[in-house]
């Protein structure tokens, strides 16, 4: 039986300081604080709009693309079996898992290249995981004595650090996040899970789109060749799109099995006996094993060269950024064209953060639609 690392992991009980609340809220002897947090993020109205927003492919011409939210649902399996396997938090790494892209804007990552770059000419920069944190700290209200959804700080110091390391002379409001330590397992576990999501996903939406070809793919990338070949093998004869399918979870395991492995290895090597000893480690102990890291590099270039800047993605990528940047400069010379809601924010937070945070949070078709509707004024 694997030896697992629960000495190492998160409690999550109510007397960890992880498992505190900024607000006093009645404790539930049947569910733990990461539990009712993975709740709460579940029946947050941020989440719900991920159905509406792009993974990678904005036109949405076919129903089974990947949205923001079936590749949350996606990551939310990856970690919480990895974390299970390694005797960790389970109802942290899940819960983290499912808030871990709550901050994306519409249009995917060309819409948040976008945002960023209208907030630099106003001196200010736009940060996923920065926005997430107040989305979940501010923008979202559902109960009576306080705005935010109130989530425990291990949640909340995991929506910051799964991905990057902020350092604290640089966000000294984050200080409360202990920005000089590592983050849990739990947490490292995340940018990793979402890695081989999205890596098997986009394989299979390419494919599904056309603009991938499975031959190709196989002589670019050895790990799905690999794979390929194996369920090749096994079923002789099976129609190729059912190999490809059988391939691409093969390649999943291989890639969670490895992060297991080595996360289990790293950590045991260094002789981490608590959580202290994981945050006191100068890197992160969730990594692939250098094999699969240079063939996770190797797919990531591909995928890059061939699907994320294709011509036909690159078309919707300046649409997105056209309609984003459009928009932007629309409320920020006329204001008073917010809502009233949003308007009320400007004094304190700066009308160009506020501008920045109402496009954020629509979907693809609530920004379309509003970008017709400007260019109709446009034309009165």
């Amino acid at each position: 039986m694997p030896i697992n690392l629960h000495r190492c992991a998160v409690t999550g009980v109510s007397e960890d300081p992880l498992g505190a609340r900024v607000y006093p809220a009645p404790s539930r002897s049947s569910r733990t604080p990461f539990q009712r947090d993975r709740e709460r993020i579940v029946w947050a109205r941020a989440f719900r709009r991920l159905a509406g927003k792009t993974q990678v492919f904005t036109s949405r011409a076919s129903d089974h693309f990947r949205s923001r939210l079936t590749h949350t649902i996606e990551v939310a399996q990856i970690a919480r079996a990895a974390a299970a396997e390694l005797g960790l938090n389970e109802d942290l790494s899940e819960t983290l898992a499912l808030v871990h892209d709550i901050g994306h804007p519409p249009f995917g990552h060309a819409g948040e290249r976008a945002l960023d770059q209208c907030l630099r000419r106003h001196g200010r920069s736009f940060d996923h995981n920065l926005h997430a944190l107040r989305i979940v700290e501010h923008f979202e209200q559902r109960y009576a004595a306080h705005r935010g959804l109130n989530l425990t700080l291990g949640v909340r110091e995991g929506i910051i650090k799964h991905s990057r390391d902020y350092k604290v002379e640089e966000h000294p409001e984050l200080a409360e996040y202990l920005l000089d330590q590592r983050p849990p397992l739990e947490a490292q576990l995340i940018d990793l899970a979402d890695e081989i999501a999205y890596l098997t996903a986009d394989l299979d939406d390419g494919v599904e789109s056309g603009l991938l070809e499975v031959g190709h793919i196989c002589e670019h990338v050895d790990i799905l060749a690999r794979c390929y070949k194996a369920v090749q093998k096994q079923h002789a004869g099976v129609e190729d799109k059912f190999l490809f399918n059988e391939a691409l979870q093969l390649m999943q395991n291989i890639l969670t099995d490895d992060l297991i492995a080595t996360t289990r290895q790293n950590t045991l090597e260094i002789g981490a006996e608590s959580l202290a000893d994981i945050r006191r480690y100068p890197h992160r102990l969730a990594l692939f094993s250098p094999q699969v890291e240079a063939e996770r590099l190797q797919e990531k270039r591909y995928l890059y060269d061939t699907l994320y800047t294709c011509e036909a993605l690159e078309n919707e990528h300046d649409k997105a950024e056209e309609v984003v940047t459009a928009l932007f400069d629309h409320w920020i010379n006329d204001p008073e064209e917010l809502p009233p809601s949003h308007f009320d924010e400007v004094q304190n937070e700066g009308l160009a953060r506020v501008v920045a945070d109402y496009i954020a949070g629509m979907t693809d078709s609530f920004i379309l639609l509003q970008y017709a509707e400007v260019k109709r004024a446009v034309r009165r």
